[in-house]
């Protein structure tokens, strides 16, 4: 995919670029904000000054020059820079994401297969679908739409979930269920597992919101003519309501349909989002479009 790298300053900096010599560094990423030991920025600064950083992960670039504005030449010269940091970010991300599928794949094949009657599985009332167990974890597989294994989430007991240390998420998904016509696509496993278990739909579960729309446009290209309906979870107590906010930009983005889980009349708590918890407090779901 072409990138547009031209990137010129703006009055937003966030690279103390005073901090550092000339030469090359690793730093967190300050636009990311994630923790310091998570060094996704790189710096190139050159002896005269001149500076670019880039952050492989969410591609914030900024640039250093000496001058308010830098001729062509230099902007040019800036863009070559940077293209130079993008291609080595983004082959030292693709090398650490082929090292952790690796390291996920002799996971999983040494896991045996989950059970319903995993603690989890018995609280969320759903079964074990193409998932598997390691000691008193599960192991949900996330795989690209070559059913390539690219990293795993683990779920303890309890619902602590965990992703596979620097594996790919974006575009990956855990499917189940024949895609007869349709295909839901939601957040987590027990969603997942919820609805196909009461409707017999088949389900791509995204892990998170933030996956949901990169997973809709990769079944978008597996599945061109089928329907695709972006199950939301309903976060009515977060501020913006991150959850149907992005669903509804996942189904825009693919032409989909969205459905929203319906509390109306029943006893809903702070935190039931999802068309598990309404499975709970319903018996049973149907996922309107």
């Amino acid at each position: 995919m072409k990138r547009n790298i031209l990137t010129l300053p703006s009055s937003r900096q966030l690279i103390s670029w005073s901090d550092f010599a000339a030469g090359d560094h690793r730093i967190s990423c300050p636009s990311c904000g994630r923790k310091p030991s998570d060094k996704t920025m790189g710096i190139r600064i050159n002896e005269d000054g001149r500076g670019v950083a880039h952050c492989f992960r969410c591609g914030y670039v900024e640039i250093r020059h000496r001058e308010h504005d830098p001729s062509m030449l230099k902007r040019h010269a800036l863009a070559r820079e940077v293209n130079v940091i993008t291609g080595l970010h983004f082959a030292e991300q693709r090398e650490r994401e082929a090292e952790a599928a690796a390291g996920a794949l002799v996971r999983w094949a040494a896991a045996g297969w989950a059970t319903r009657e995993h603690r989890y599985l018995t609280v969320k009332g759903v079964g074990a679908h193409g998932i598997r167990v390691d000691g008193d974890l599960l192991l949900v597989p996330i795989r690209d739409n070559n059913r390539c294994l690219l990293s795993l989430q683990s779920i303890s007991p309890f619902g602590v979930k965990r992703f596979h240390p620097r594996g790919r998420v974006k575009g990956g998904y855990h499917a189940f269920g024949c895609p007869n016509g349709k295909v839901v696509i939601c957040e987590g496993y027990a969603t997942g597992a919820t609805i196909h278990e009461d409707t017999n739909c088949a389900v791509a579960v995204a892990f998170n919101s933030g996956n949901l729309t990169p997973v809709a446009l990769a079944l978008r290209v597996k599945y061109p003519g089928l329907t695709l309906v972006i199950a939301a979870d309903d976060d009515w107590k977060t501020p913006g309501n991150p959850g149907i906010t992005a669903a509804r930009q996942a189904a825009a983005a693919v032409g989909g349909l969205l459905a929203v889980p319906d509390f109306t009349g029943l006893p809903r708590g702070d935190h039931d989002s999802d068309f598990n918890d309404l499975h709970r407090l319903a018996g049973r779901i149907e996922v309107a479009e």
